[in-house]
């Protein structure tokens, strides 16, 4: 067994919770999202995260607005729609009953 793989699906797995924790704080563009998480150990790259935000965007839970940058080109500033609020409530309950779960078996 691969360890190394099984601990990246675990990280990809709860990503999609990540960016909208994240953009419920505060919008943001993929870049500065791809450094938050790198900063937090949670290991992403451009290829996973564009494909995962045009997702979000394309269910509804986010939205975007482009900003013109003073550095290069305009950037695409990512928002939580009402029904990523939603979502990530009902997402946030189970990650607790999840990690609540996992703790009692893990340490007894």
């Amino acid at each position: 067994m691969n360890l190394e793989n099984t601990k990246a699906q675990m990280r990809k797995g709860i990503l999609e919770f990540c960016i909208l924790a994240l953009l419920s704080q505060k919008e943001a563009y993929a870049s500065e999202l791809i450094q938050t998480l790198k900063d937090a150990r949670l290991l992403v790259v451009e290829g996973t995260i564009y494909p995962l935000l045009t997702r979000l965007k394309n269910d509804g839970l986010l939205s975007y607005r482009w900003e013109e940058s003073t550095s290069g080109p305009p950037r695409k500033y990512y928002l939580i729609t009402q029904l990523g609020k939603d979502f990530l409530s009902e997402l946030t309950t189970t990650w607790e009953q999840l990690t609540d779960s996992v703790n009692k078996v893990t340490k007894g």
